[in-house]
């Protein structure tokens, strides 16, 4: 059995590499894990490039409307610059009257976003287009994967993971399970999404294996895996 003779130990020799491969997971490092549940309510918090007005009820002639430049700071008169990205109209407005109570009587004041900046969300992994996605409205973690391309094949849809800056600048994470989204079981894993959120879809355990063997093996054994094999009469 001529072209068989070599084949047992190649045989072994693959299987034991593959069951030694490393378990792929899903990079999380630095981050705080939290229930979906979590996520299906959120007070909008400013951006750059937001236009905010700026309303005193008994001082008018202090009015403004102002736009969050890239810095995240507004300028408005008798108070310093202001950084206010990052915090909900409700906080500004708090702050704001702190701010004033010093220079004016009865400090009442509103903060309203009058027109929001290019918000976005970012969609990578296991999808046609990865890459950013504009929130022009309500829309949910599956709508955004079908907005970037959908689904691959190699996609791990019951692990895929959302991430989301948090009121501390860290980052919040859940996995969702889209599966049950997809056949009706559990809607409320498909949460809806804020500005620069992330949603990564990984790939499935068996797209791993085969990015594991095309590194590991293809490229550092010289084996020729389309090599046939014949059966005959030994020597």
């Amino acid at each position: 059995m001529r072209g068989f003779r070599h084949f047992p130990w190649f045989a072994i020799l693959l299987i034991m590499l593959v069951s030694c491969a490393p378990a792929v997971t899903v990079p999380v490092a630095q981050t705080e894990f939290i229930k979906p549940m979590a996520y299906t309510q959120h007070e909008y918090r400013i951006l750059a490039g937001d236009q905010l007005d700026i309303k005193f009820y008994y001082h008018s002639e202090l009015n403004e409307s102002v736009t969050v430049r890239p810095d995240g700071r507004i300028s408005l008169q008798l108070a310093n610059e202001i950084r206010v990205e990052g915090l909900t109209p409700k906080e500004l407005t708090e702050q704001l009257k702190k701010i004033y109570s010093a220079e004016i009587d009865r400090p009442e004041i509103t903060v309203m976003v009058r027109s929001f900046s290019a918000q976005r969300i970012y969609v990578d992994g296991e999808v046609f287009r990865p890459g950013s996605v504009v929130l022009a409205g309500p829309l949910t973690t599956l709508q955004a994967i079908a907005l970037a391309g959908g689904l691959r094949d190699t996609a791990r849809v019951n692990e895929v993971v959302l991430m989301r800056r948090g009121a501390d600048n860290r980052f919040l994470a859940t996995m969702v399970d889209l599966t049950k989204v997809i056949d009706g079981t559990d809607p409320s894993q498909d949460i809806q999404l804020i500005p620069y959120d992330v949603v990564h879809v990984p790939k499935s355990p068996v797209a791993n294996v085969n990015v594991w063997i095309d590194q590991y093996i293809r490229r550092n054994i010289p084996i020729p895996f389309s090599a046939g094999y014949s059966f005959g009469e030994g020597d």
